[in-house]
Formats: C-alpha cells, sequence, structure tokens
C-alpha cells in the first residue's frame, strides 16, 4: 500500500500546501513523530488524542510470504504516513442488513464503510494507535480483535475508533487489520506439504506478530508492554479465546475480554484440509506454482463456488484456526482450560437478544405466532426444542419472534458458560462474567439486545453511534458505565465502575453475572436451564 515517506520536510508544512492563511484553523495538527524499529512513524491529533493509523506490523503477505507466518516489516527511511487507516484483508461476505435498507445504510455508518470495501487488499498487516500523548508513560494498553467471524471485518470500522477509549480511560488503544478468509486459515498442508503446514493457522499467526509489535513498540507510544489487554466481539472473542491458548502468544498479553464470541473447541485439520481441497478443485488448482498465481478475486470466487449456500452459523464448512497440534495444541478450553493462561484474568459476557441482528432481515421475523414457533421448532431438532421451551419459561413476555430469536442465540450463552466454566476451574486470576440486558430503542425497539450492541458502550462511541444506540440519556449512561469497567479491568483486572454494584468474580459454585442495564445488579446463574440445557 502507498505511503507518502516525507525525509527532509514535515507532514505539517505538506498540509499546509496551498492553504490560505486565514483557513490555518482548517489544517489538521499532526502528531510529534514516535520512532519504533522499523522507523518514525507521524499521525493527526484528534481532539486531544494522537492517533497513528495503518502502521504496518509485519511485511506485506503476499508473493511467497502467500499463506506463510507474518515477517516482521522491513525498515523505512524519513517519516512513515500514519495519517489514514491501512487496507483491511479481502473481504469473503458482508453481513446482511439487520432491519431495513434505511436502517443499513445508517449502521454501516458505525461497522463496515463502503469505502472499506473498495480498498480490501492481501496486503493488509497494519494497525492503528490511539495515545493521550507518546510521552513514555506507562498506561496501560488495549488491543481490540475485530469481529466478523474468520470472513471479512477490519480494525478499521468507525465503531473501533479508540479516540474516545484513550481520552477517557488514560489508556492506549490499539486495533488490528489481519489475514481471512481463504487468505488466513486455508489448511494447505495435506495438499501441497510441510512447506503450508502453518497456512491453515496464519491470520491468528498474525495476531500474534501484532503483539510482539505491540511489546516492541508501544513504550514509544506512552504505552506499557506489561500491561496488554487483549479484546474482541463475535469473531474477535473467539481470536481472544484462541490466543489465550496458543504458545507463541503467551507471554504477550496480561488480561483478556472476549465478548459474544467464546471459542471452547478449535476446527479440526483433516475437515479443514477437505475444504480447502474443493476450493483448490473450484480453482482448477494442483500445484503451488498455479496456486501462486491466482488472483485474490479468483481465489474467493472459488471459495464461493466451494461453499454451500446454507453454510454458516456452524452448518457447512467455513475457515477458522484449527487446533493443529503445534501452532494451536488442542482445542481452547476442551478439556480443559489451558495452562498457560492460568495466571490470566477474563471478563467474558454476551448480550441477551443475541441473534436478532442476524435475524431481523428474514420474512418471519416479527410475524409468526406460537403456533408458527411449534412448528418451526419441530422442524429444527430437539435442541431447538428444548432451547424454545426453557425461552418460554424464562421470559413469558416475549413474543413467539423473539422466543425463536433466543433460541437460535443459546449457542452463545451456553459457549460463554462453558469457557467462564473452564476457566474457572483452575486459573489463578478470577473471571468476571456480564450479560448485556439494555436494550436498544431503535427499529421501534425490535431488535432488544442484539449481537454488537455492546461495542460502541464499552467503546465509549455513543454519541458516534446513534444508529445502533438510538440518542438520550439511556445509551450515554451504558456506555459510561460499560467503558469505565473495561477500562478498570486493564488498569487493575477488576471491572468496576461509580454506576455499578461490586462485581463479584464468577465461580462455578455460584456463578455470579453482571446484568449490565440502567439499573444493574448481579444474578446468580440467571440462565441455568439454557446453560444446563440438553436434548429432550
Amino acid at each position: 500500500m502507498f505511503r507518502l515517506n516525507l525525509s527532509s520536510i514535515s507532514l505539517l508544512a505538506v498540509l499546509s500546501i496551498a492553504v490560505p492563511a486565514n483557513a490555518q484553523d482548517a489544517v489538521p495538527q499532526v502528531t510529534p513523530t514516535v520512532a519504533t524499529q522499523q522507523g518514525e512513524v507521524q499521525g493527526l491529533k484528534d481532539d486531544g488524542i494522537d492517533a497513528y493509523l495503518g502502521i504496518p506490523y509485519a511485511a506485506p503477505p503476499i508473493g511467497q510470504l502467500r499463506f506463510m507466518p507474518p515477517a516482521e516489516p522491513e525498515a523505512w527511511s524519513g517519516i512513515y504516513d500514519a495519517t489514514s487507516h491501512g487496507a483491511p484483508c479481502m473481504q469473503n461476505y458482508t453481513p446482511s442488513g439487520p432491519v431495513t435498507t434505511e436502517q443499513t445504510r445508517r449502521i454501516q455508518g458505525i461497522f463496515p464503510t463502503y469505502g472499506e470495501q473498495k480498498i480490501d487488499n492481501e496486503d493488509c498487516l497494519f494497525l492503528n494507535v490511539w495515545t493521550p500523548a507518546a510521552d513514555g508513560g506507562t498506561r496501560p494498553v488495549m488491543v481490540w480483535f475485530h469481529g466478523g467471524g474468520y470472513a471479512y471485518g477490519s480494525g478499521n470500522w468507525p465503531a473501533y475508533d479508540g479516540r474516545n477509549l484513550a481520552a477517557k480511560g488514560d489508556v492506549v488503544v490499539v486495533t488490528v487489520n489481519h489475514r481471512l478468509n481463504a487468505f488466513g486459515y486455508m489448511n494447505l498442508a495435506e495438499a501441497f506439504g510441510e512447506t503450508y503446514a502453518a497456512s491453515g493457522n496464519v491470520g491468528n499467526l498474525d495476531l500474534v506478530r501484532s503483539l510482539e509489535w505491540v511489546r516492541d513498540n508501544i513504550a514509544a507510544f506512552g504505552g506499557d508492554p506489561e500491561n496488554v489487554t487483549i479484546m474482541g466481539e463475535s469473531g474477535g472473542g473467539s481470536k481472544v479465546s484462541h490466543l489465550m491458548a496458543m504458545p507463541s502468544a503467551a507471554g504477550l498479553f496480561d488480561k483478556a475480554i472476549v465478548q459474544s464470541g467464546p471459542a471452547v473447541t478449535s476446527g479440526d485439520p483433516v475437515e479443514a484440509a477437505g475444504y480447502a481441497g474443493k476450493v483448490l478443485a473450484e480453482a482448477g488448482v494442483d500445484t503451488p506454482e498455479k496456486l501462486a498465481a491466482l488472483s485474490s478475486d479468483e481465489l474467493l470466487s472459488a471459495v464461493r463456488r466451494a461453499t454451500p449456500s446454507e453454510s454458516g452459523f456452524g452448518r457447512g464448512p467455513s475457515f477458522g484456526p484449527i487446533a493443529d497440534g503445534t501452532i494451536l495444541p488442542r482445542d481452547p478450553f476442551l478439556p480443559s482450560a489451558p495452562e498457560q493462561s492460568s495466571n490470566i484474568p477474563l471478563l467474558i459476557g454476551y448480550n441477551k437478544d443475541e441473534m436478532t441482528l442476524f435475524l431481523a432481515a428474514q420474512p418471519w421475523f416479527g410475524r409468526i405466532d406460537d403456533t408458527a414457533l411449534d412448528a418451526m421448532a419441530a422442524s429444527m431438532g430437539a435442541d431447538a426444542q428444548a432451547a424454545i421451551a426453557a425461552y418460554r419459561e424464562m421470559r413469558p413476555d416475549y413474543s413467539a419472534t423473539h422466543i425463536a430469536s433466543n433460541a437460535l442465540g443459546a449457542r452463545f450463552v451456553q459457549g460463554t458458560y462453558a469457557l467462564a466454566d473452564q476457566q474457572a476451574r483452575t486459573a489463578n486470576a478470577p473471571v468476571f462474567v456480564y450479560r448485556l440486558d439494555w436494550e436498544t430503542p431503535v427499529a421501534n425497539g425490535m431488535l432488544k439486545s442484539p449481537h454488537t450492541l455492546d461495542i460502541p458502550l464499552m467503546f465509549n462511541n455513543a454519541e458516534e453511534s446513534v444508529a445502533l444506540l438510538g440518542n438520550g440519556e439511556a445509551p450515554a449512561r451504558m456506555a459510561a458505565m460499560m467503558s469505565e469497567a473495561w477500562i478498570a479491568f486493564a488498569h487493575e483486572g477488576v471491572p468496576k465502575s461509580a454506576l455499578l454494584p461490586e462485581w463479584q468474580p464468577y465461580t462455578t459454585d455460584e456463578r455470579a453475572v453482571m446484568l449490565l442495564n440502567l439499573e444493574p445488579e448481579i444474578a446468580m446463574d440467571p440462565e441455568r436451564t439454557v446453560r444446563t440445557l440438553k436434548s429432550r
């Protein structure tokens, strides 16, 4: 990706070219230059926070580095232009609109932007840094791994903008782009041998490399490399879960936050190799040389042809990390929590109505009654029927539509408690569990507490995210509450806020859960019937 490399002139001088004297107030202010191991970088000030965007943390994963573990970036001379985001990885797909065309356009203002979809690229190993000051301070570092499963997404999404969190919490915020879908998780070892042994996990190795960059460089940005919290939502939460079990990530972070994305198990190498084989067949590729000659668009086209249309949400093949016995020795949290993370404080949770975001575009959403729900349940199997029965008893005021949505999202609940249980049984550090109960008023309240609702709240981006949160005192209070708790966790390993009661650690004896709402409270095992659900 092209970057202006400034050597003998300052970025401020470039920005000032052809600007009338009476328009100087409109000229962006540049940050101080910061010396990284690869060279100096300079970004722009954002209302008192220094933002350094699009910094390469690894060499471009193209050419001979395609499907290979990340390599360190080359050094540069002069000053690297860190005033705009780096490209996101090639996107396999984007999520369907959650409510209406208008609402989709509005929500795209805080999640993926149309501009991003035009610049996705294999050359995508960039990160963004927001800091109160590059002053040699020792601020906690909060590293965010984006959602989108392992198929799409980027650390550049507006909802992840770290400016407000950095300003409020006196923390350094980092967001990361990395290889996704086939580029990051296609297991080519069976097809092409030992040279490609890491190919099924290189996307997660990118994350490890980003943490190595943080370790080596973040002190120059005013951050403490000895106090790093990794965090992520949805696919990002899964990435955090996996990093907790990857030997190469040991010692690179000190705390972990998993939001609506617990990963108890990982992918199977044999199944992943089979999926890769189908992709290669669709692409007409039978040698490494032909694979190297394949364009990124041609590869993604082959992926789409090789993937059944009904795949998704655990059905059919998909890309993601695999328990290959080396990079990931085993499933992250089975048969137990990873010993290497026994001293890592964990904050983990989910939203009360995760699936409404995905289901609201379905023609049946908001239109079914109990009879229709029973008919749906009969076709969905014993697990769905048991979940529907449990939620009908737990939430008798819910419509048939929202009962169905809760039942289809039971995996978020069960996965969260399974991971929390495993960690709490063996860890020396505390586990804290939450459920976000606050309901957004947008779309006449039909979404309730959907997937992603937590993101702009804990990032303290309520004002920038009215499309999802609405306006007024309620979202502002929730953002204050959650951002304060996340910041406190990064500082001290305990989530707390003046707006919250004391947050008790989670144990398998009591299962204390913080219910995040305008009037928050601690509840003991609030979804026991779903947590312990068995088909019947």
